[in-house]
Parts: structure tokens; C-alpha cells; sequence
């Protein structure tokens, strides 16, 4: 039975670590030169801003829902057309979701570290290729 609570207080704080690590990049959306930001469209209508990593692979812009909280993404799946600011520059893009093998390419192409999946708790992660319109 001891062993039971402490392996139920070591989950809870790893839920813990998790949940605090992805609220804090949520919160702050640190970005760099490797980083976008995408302007989707909610069902009412409403623009939403999400700092993003900008992927590149054959020529290809790409971006990854690779965290739990993933609203943009299912954003995306219901109005593909979305707003791209890359380098201060705003363009409009088509966002589409790619196959497994396109998705397994990318995906080798930009693993992310043992560390970064622990953090976010080894979520999904699902791709989306950048088409310009």
C-alpha cells in the first residue's frame, strides 16, 4: 500500500511538472528566429495568435501541434485558411494536414530531445505542411 501513494504522489507531481511547464509556454510564447506566428479563426469568427516552430523540410514550411493544450490546431482543422508572420512578414497560407510519410520525414528531419517530450508529457505530435495562397 506504501508503494501505491508513492507512486501515485510521483504522477501527480510529474502531472504537476507538466502542467506548469506547458502553462508557462503558453503564457509567455517565448519566440526566437525559429519561431512563426499563426493567426487562425475560431467558429465565432475570432482571430487567435499562437507562437509556433517554423519547420522546414524540401523546400516546405511546416508547423507541429506537439503539446497538449492544442486549441489553434483544431482551429486550423475546421478553417484552413490562416495568417503567417514569418520574419515580421504576414502572408496567407493554406494549412494542411500531411500523410504519415510526409509526417515521418519531418518528423526525423526535427525530433525533439528525451527532455522536451518529458516536459511535455509525450503528447501527440501532428503536422501540418504550409501552402501559400
Amino acid at each position: 500500500m506504501k508503494a501505491f501513494k508513492v507512486i501515485v504522489i510521483l504522477l501527480l507531481v510529474y502531472i504537476g511538472i507538466v502542467a506548469a511547464f506547458e502553462s508557462f509556454l503558453g503564457y509567455f510564447q517565448p519566440q526566437n528566429q525559429r519561431t512563426l506566428i499563426i493567426t487562425t479563426t475560431d467558429a465565432d469568427g475570432t482571430n487567435h495568435d499562437r507562437v509556433l516552430a517554423a519547420l522546414e523540410s524540401n523546400g516546405q514550411l511546416y508547423v507541429s501541434a506537439n503539446h497538449w493544450p492544442r486549441a489553434w490546431y483544431k482551429q486550423v482543422l475546421l478553417n484552413p485558411n490562416v495568417q503567417v508572420t514569418l520574419a515580421s512578414k504576414k502572408s496567407d497560407y493554406d494549412a494542411v494536414p500531411i500523410t504519415d510519410g510526409e509526417a515521418a520525414l519531418v518528423n526525423k528531419e526535427h525530433r525533439h530531445s528525451i527532455g522536451f517530450r518529458i516536459l511535455t508529457g509525450f503528447p501527440p505530435r501532428y503536422f501540418l505542411r504550409l501552402d501559400p495562397r
